[in-house]
């Protein structure tokens, strides 16, 4: 398994964009074989900061969805969602392999 944890920096007066965009991605993302363990957007502490994490399979199966996702048209609106409404700033992208309890 191959885990996606993405941290965006936000324009703190577009969370609500922000929300919109990221209630488009958790729909998108199962489509493709993901699995979507959610946003995590500010509450205390920094007002500009918030969260993602997915997971696929394997890095194989990670870049396949980057492959389908290129050419999807709802892909492509939830992109051209967060281009107009400029709804984040930037954000940085890490991938981690999970270390999980043994079961038994």
């Amino acid at each position: 398994m191959i885990t996606c944890h993405i941290r965006y920096e936000l324009d703190a007066d577009r969370i609500a964009l922000f929300e919109q965009y990221a209630e488009m991605w958790l729909e998108l993302l199962p489509r493709f074989g993901g699995t979507h363990h959610g946003y995590f957007l500010p509450s205390e502490g920094a007002s500009d900061i918030a969260l993602a994490t997915f997971s696929f399979p394997s890095f194989a199966a990670y870049e396949q969805y980057r492959k389908d996702a290129s050419t999807d048209p709802d892909v492509a609106r939830a992109m051209a969602f967060a281009t107009e409404n400029r709804c984040f700033r930037r954000y940085d992208r890490s991938f981690f392999r999970p270390l999980l309890p043994k079961s038994g």
